[in-house]
């Protein structure tokens, strides 16, 4: 299966046609982000055949000029707290020095798949798309991962992200978790938590290529 034929198999259902009208109803009376065009980015970038890594975020950056449909990523230099913290974590786990452009499209690339479980929201209201239908949508996803025979390694950080273990249970895949990288969660367990080294030694313990974290 592809991405669009999974997305097309979801689009033929009763909750995705709600999510749909309520979406639109959303774009024509709010400014959302992200773009109405760059929902589905995270599909579009990295094959349903290509996912090595699968990066859990919760929802978009609700802020002007930062989602692009990447989790984690800002198509702007301003990079917020979250995404400082990540690039710290990969900095001291695997010294090496990040260049801090903000834009994480060169992992989705490289086969990260750079997930929220909403993938729409608001100005400026955090979690305002949230209980409309995209979580049916993302947990979908993610069970379709789960089926995926080739290794897959599933970072989820946080709460909202380690809750979605009970989708996964293929022993061929890894799962690490830890607290968010948020300036809350960052202190509790995220830093020192070398996800980035662990994620690239599984990928090579099966023969496959590892994820290039630093930006060529």
């Amino acid at each position: 299966m592809t991405w669009k034929e999974f997305i097309e198999k979801e689009m033929k259902k009763t909750y995705f046609q709600n999510l749909t009208a309520f979406v639109k109803s959303e774009y024509t009376h709010f400014v959302c982000f992200p773009a109405y065009d760059e929902i589905f980015n995270a599909y579009k970038l990295t094959p349903l055949d290509k996912v090595k890594v699968v990066i859990l975020g919760q929802d978009p950056y609700h802020n002007p000029g930062e989602a692009h449909g990447l989790a984690f990523s800002v198509k702007c230099q301003k990079i917020p707290p979250s995404l400082k913290n990540i690039y710290k974590e990969m900095e001291n786990d695997l010294g090496i020095e990040i260049k801090q452009d903000g834009d994480l499209s060169y992992l989705g690339q490289q086969g990260v798949f750079l997930l929220n479980t909403t993938l729409t929201v608001r100005l400026n209201e955090p979690l305002s798309h949230k209980d409309k239908g995209w979580e049916e949508f993302t947990d979908n996803t993610i069970r379709l991962l789960n089926e995926v025979k080739s290794p897959i390694v599933f970072i989820l950080w946080g709460n909202k992200a380690i809750s979605k273990v009970k989708l996964l249970n293929n022993p061929n895949h890894l799962v690490l978790t830890s607290p968010h990288p948020s300036p809350l969660g960052a202190y509790r367990g995220f830093f020192g938590s070398k996800p980035f080294s662990k994620c690239n030694d599984f990928l090579k313990s099966k023969g496959i290529s590892p994820i290039k974290w630093i930006k060529a």
